[in-house]
């Protein structure tokens, strides 16, 4: 059986669209973990300086 050009676009946009969506799922769920709450807190407050303020 020979793919023919429709139906290999079609399954790539069928798949390719379920891959993106599961990766996004995945990505939502790593970022919201309750465990990963103290690095990304520990991220946030270590890049930037309090004593960094503008026209100082």
């Amino acid at each position: 059986m020979a793919i023919d050009h429709d139906t290999l676009v079609k399954t790539a946009k069928s798949w390719g669209l379920f891959y993106l969506i599961a990766l996004s799922f995945a990505v939502l769920v790593y970022a919201f973990w309750p465990s990963n709450r103290k690095r990304f807190d520990r991220a946030r407050k270590s890049i930037l300086d309090p004593n960094d303020r503008p026209g100082e």
